[in-house]
């Protein structure tokens, strides 16, 4: 079975045909995606791609219904519709790529594979929000929690590389992008996760505040007179690197690399963001680890945890009561897979090239096959 992954992200639309034996046939990205498809560009990659028996879809948001990978039909696509203020950022755009997908090969099964459904094995106190039971049960609020397709492979792949039984582990993942998670992993289910009822719970990302006081917002509201549109705005477009950065040479962009660059050039706003990203992030790596009662395996993944060494470093020191230590000569010239732990600590060290692409095959030949 040939398939083709639609991996739709929050800036950009990765395509790739996998084969059987999980090879890549052919693949592209088109970057700055903003949900609008060049259909005649995606109808001739298809055609190039040769034999596609299904299509795999990233879709951001399952909600509850949704647990596990679906048919794709126009009853699906309309409930995943009304996910979207939950995710306003991603859901709009991975049901753009369903909708373009199927306009070129309407004939193809089409399976949607949701980033929530890792977290359903959630125990209830860490999926439970602790306010008034009649807005749980009316709005069905809870903790979903988000790059569940990412977790799933890096803790799995993880397993391999330190050579243990993944029922053995316990592992705390963090995909680390343009939207940022950690993930505690134990047996290969996840028990804690970062993000929660919507994609903007969580560490600090790039353009996305991460966790708040609440009480902010409501001061913002009733004493800046803030609207809603105004602060949702905000939090999901113009706070986190971007809006610790804006001002400096990293021109609030968000992006990482810029945000190294101009801190390196002695840009004060620039090292704030860094150090506010990382303080954050190691925090979250005890919590995770706090809810596993011990690690055995920290795992590096997203393009962020994949290609900045300087990150991993930093969100390392101050680990060592967690028995994290890294070999900061192997971190340094870590590309692709690689064990980037000091030989000598408790806990292993790894980084995960990103592969959801993977975990969506594996799912779609799953139920196709069912």
């Amino acid at each position: 079975m040939n398939v083709l992954v639609v991996n739709a992200g929050s800036s950009s639309l990765k395509l790739r045909v996998l084969d059987d034996a999980d090879s890549t046939v052919t693949s592209t990205q088109l970057e700055r995606w903003e949900g609008e498809a060049d259909v005649h560009s995606l109808a001739d990659f298809i055609r190039s791609a040769g034999q596609v028996d299904a299509v795999g879809h990233r879709i951001v948001h399952g909600g509850q219904r949704f647990t596990g990978p679906a048919h794709l039909d126009d009853a699906t696509i309309g409930e995943l519709e009304t996910l979207t203020d939950l995710a306003p950022l991603h859901q709009p755009r991975s049901l753009a790529g369903v909708r373009a997908v199927r306009s070129v090969v309407p004939d193809l099964p089409a399976v949607g594979c949701f980033d929530t459904a890792f977290h359903t094995t959630l125990p209830e106190p860490a999926a439970t929000y602790p306010v008034p039971a009649e807005w749980r049960e009316r709005w069905g609020i809870r903790r979903y929690g988000f790059h569940g397709l990412s977790h799933a492979y890096a803790a799995r792949r993880a397993a391999e590389l330190v050579d243990q039984p993944m029922q053995r582990l316990r592992v705390v993942s963090c995909h680390l992008g343009a939207g940022a998670s950690a993930c505690a992993v134990a047996n290969g289910r996840s028990v804690d996760t970062t993000m929660g009822f919507t994609p903007l719970e969580g560490l600090v990302m790039a353009t996305r505040s991460g966790s708040i006081d609440p009480g902010l917002l409501i001061w913002l509201q009733q004493h800046g007179g803030l609207g809603v549109a105004e602060l949702s705005d905000a939090l999901e477009h113009r706070s986190g690197l971007a809006g610790l950065a804006r001002g400096s040479q990293a021109g609030g962009s968000g992006d990482m690399r810029d945000v190294r660059t101009a801190m390196e050039s002695g840009d004060a706003a620039a090292e704030l963001a860094f150090h506010v990203y990382i303080h954050r992030l190691r925090a979250a790596i005890a919590a995770m680890a706090a809810a596993l009662n011990g690690l055995e395996v920290l795992v590096f993944t997203g393009g962020i945890g994949e290609h900045h060494p300087t990150v991993r470093s930093a969100a390392a020191t101050g680990l060592d009561f967690l028995g994290v230590r890294l070999d900061e000569t192997a971190n340094a010239a870590a590309t692709g897979d690689a064990d980037i732990g000091d030989r000598e600590a408790a806990t292993r060290t790894v980084v995960v090239t990103a592969r959801e692409d993977l975990e969506i095959v594996r799912q779609v030949r799953g139920l196709l096959s069912g």
